[in-house]
């Protein structure tokens, strides 16, 4: 998603420059990430200038990624609603607070947008999705290892002190 400075300035005296479109950012499946599949997202929003150097993108970034359920790892659907905004100067001295406010330069007479959208779904990738799947009983236990809950690994007596559970009962009996 590509703006030429003169295309702003012209729509964006009266009235902030609006946009709409889908763009292909499947490139991020491809990254060392959790995202198993991402294909088009549709994004919107406007751009104003400020002070006549500065644009200040606002924008939302919608779409369906698929990433992998944290107990399973089955496919799970996450849909997401992404509100951004980004900053962008044709000043040629950015100062340390320009910086922290993460205000980008512009060099040359465009301004792309797809590098940013593409960052703000990366920062905005949960770490963790759980499937609405009922879970099979069969993937709960392996060779070796068994999925317990809390309430199963209460009532489950270690077997070291199975023979002391045994005297405490009788024990218990007996009174």
């Amino acid at each position: 998603m590509k703006f030429t400075l003169g295309e702003i300035r012209k729509h964006a005296n009266q009235k902030p420059f609006t946009f709409d479109d889908h763009v292909d950012v499947s490139e991020l499946k491809t990254m060392n990430n959790d995202i198993r599949n991402i294909d088009s997202v549709h994004v919107y929003g406007e751009c104003v200038r400020s002070g006549g150097e500065q644009f200040i993108f606002t924008f939302t970034i919608e779409g369906e990624m698929i990433l992998p359920d944290a107990r399973t790892l089955v496919d799970v659907t996450y849909p997401f609603n992404i509100k951004a905004t980004e900053i962008f100067t044709t000043a040629s001295y950015i100062s340390a607070e320009d910086e922290d406010l993460e205000i980008h330069p512009i060099t040359g007479e465009l301004i792309n947008l797809t590098p940013y959208i593409k960052e703000n779904i990366l920062l905005e990738t949960p770490y963790r999705v759980f499937s609405d799947q009922e879970v099979d009983d069969s993937s709960l236990s392996g060779e070796g290892w068994d999925f317990l809950s809390e309430d199963d690994e209460k009532s489950k007596v270690d077997p070291r002190f199975q023979k002391l559970q045994s005297l405490l009962d009788k024990k218990m009996k007996e009174n």
